[in-house]
């Protein structure tokens, strides 16, 4: 008897661990990032890979693609240059954990400010990016800054890995981005304790980062995005539609970039939304194949002057994040985020059911550009910044950017 009613208490308290509260009927497990021992095989693979000479391919330069000379410089920097211990080391410096929710292992990383009263930040990324294109801000996050205005600011940091990528588990068929909404609501409200949160998005992490903002608005207070789970005007009939004007020179290079990738940039889009398992499974065990596909998004939906200050996107950046899809062989299972959201990116504008502030950044090279007033009617609309460098992906093209953006959560916090 009294086993049973200890038992019960167990399951009824909160725990209180070294970087948060977690609630009854979770389990959160101290992760570390061991994935050496599939490193010589990666690498033997990498090696023995035959890519054609100059001299027997006429390439068009990345007019058609990565082009062959980008391809082989990577090749020979990942094995002449590229280090995963130390890589490894680096990541492992972090919080990592792991829980089950719904029967999904969800792999997160968790960054507690020192002081308590921070604001709880979700980061969600997209695809082919994962945890390691927020790193870059981590630490910057959790100390406690300014916002423009001069309010404090610091943040708890918690950075989960979408379901199917790199640590968590591949969900379930018919999974959709509001599934995962759900799940990360979970994770911050009953693994971590926290009522509310502020939560970022972009690519693909814009979807459950929205759908957090629309039907979790008591757990949401604030919601920051860099791209928009709407279809962005691809046109100047759309521009006209919506009784829109570009005015800036910077406006109109973004909707040019932005029809640009809509006529002749989405082909993977096409291909992973209708056909996954063909390109999935078709590079699974292919790194090389895997840094063609990946690499040539990193550096087509970057600015050209990635890897210059402030992007800390250089090619090392563009290996690590490849060989972590590699060695966790999740390529097949992260495409099935296209398969299972096949709307995912609705056609029709509709306004979020909260009146929880929303902030955009927009970034000169991203693939997508949503002008200011589309962006208001999805959401509270309160900051719109519009920065002249970076692109698709904003924790690694222009890191204080970011940075700062996000820090003006403060401002409308309450």
């Amino acid at each position: 008897m009294l086993e049973k009613q200890f038992a019960f208490l167990l399951a009824s308290v909160s725990i209180v661990l070294g970087n948060g509260l977690v609630h009854k009927g979770f389990s959160p497990q101290k992760f570390t990032v061991d994935l050496s021992a599939g490193v010589p095989r990666m690498m033997d693979l990498v090696r023995e890979t035959r890519l054609p000479s100059s001299s027997e391919f006429s390439g068009l330069g990345n007019s058609s693609g990565i082009a062959l000379d980008v391809l082989e410089s990577l090749r020979t920097q990942w094995l002449e240059n590229f280090n995963w211990d130390h890589e490894e080391a680096a990541l492992n410096k972090y919080n990592h954990f792991t829980v089950e929710i719904e029967g999904l292992t969800i792999h997160y990383i968790h960054q507690r400010a020192s002081d308590k009263s921070s604001i709880p930040l979700l980061l969600n990324h997209g695809w082919p990016g994962s945890f390691l294109e927020f790193l870059p801000i981590v630490n910057n996050l959790t100390e406690k800054s300014k916002t423009s205005k001069g309010q404090p600011v610091s943040f708890h940091v918690v950075i989960p890995s979408l379901p199917g990528f790199a640590f968590s588990s591949q969900p379930p068929a018919n999974w959709t981005t509001d599934d995962t909404a759900r799940v990360f609501n979970t994770l911050m409200r009953e693994v971590l304790g926290y009522d509310q949160f502020a939560t970022f998005g972009t690519d693909w992490g814009c979807a459950p980062t929205y759908s957090l903002y629309d039907n979790f608005n008591t757990s949401v207070r604030a919601a920051h995005l860099a791209f928009l789970p709407f279809s962005a005007p691809s046109s100047a009939a759309d521009l006209a539609a919506l009784n829109i004007t570009l005015s800036s020179p910077l406006q109109q290079f973004e909707e040019q970039r932005s029809m640009d990738w809509a006529t002749s940039g989405n082909a993977y889009f096409l291909e992973q939304t209708t056909k996954p398992n063909t390109i999935g499974l078709a590079l699974l065990d292919n790194p090389v194949g895997q840094l063609a596909w990946i690499g040539e998004k990193y550096i087509s939906w970057s600015d050209p002057k990635a890897g210059t200050s402030p992007s800390v996107l250089n090619h090392n950046e563009i290996l690590l994040a490849v060989s972590l899809y590699y060695l966790t062989r999740t390529f097949l299972s992260s495409v099935y985020i296209y398969f299972q959201n096949s709307d995912g990116f609705k056609t029709s504008y509709t306004k979020a059911h909260t009146d929880a502030p929303l902030l955009f950044s927009a970034f000169k090279y991203n693939v997508g550009f949503w002008p200011e007033p589309v962006v208001a009617k999805v959401g509270n609309l309160v900051m719109y910044n519009n920065h002249d460098f970076g692109g698709h992906f904003p924790g690694l093209d222009n890191p204080p950017a970011l940075l700062h953006d996000l820090r003006e959560i403060a401002t409308y916090w309450e």
